[in-house]
């Protein structure tokens, strides 16, 4: 048999650096119990996730992949971003 596998979830990535060669990726969950002061959930930090740079490379191929077929899904739909062309995505919640 299969040994179990972890699975992690996160509402979202909070920030991307580069350190010592590698990319990290941090990951956040919205708290159940701080808010800002407009009365949104908080963005908390929960898990990392380090890449060589290839690894990102290829992480972020996976990722403009699965928006082409998310956007073909009609999950989610590009818009114009203030200020500029830049493609950006709303999702259908």
């Amino acid at each position: 048999a299969d040994a179990p596998h972890q699975e992690i979830f996160a509402d979202g990535i909070l920030e991307i650096g580069f350190n010592n060669g590698t990319v990290r990726v941090d990951l956040y969950s919205y708290s159940v119990s701080e808010r800002d002061a407009d009365g949104n959930p908080v963005k908390e930090f929960r898990q990392r996730i380090v890449l060589p740079p290839q690894g990102f490379l290829e992480s972020f191929g996976t990722m403009q992949e699965m928006f082409k077929r998310l956007e073909g899904a009609g999950v989610i739909r590009r818009r114009e971003v203030e200020g500029g062309a830049d493609a950006a995505a709303d999702t259908k919640a």
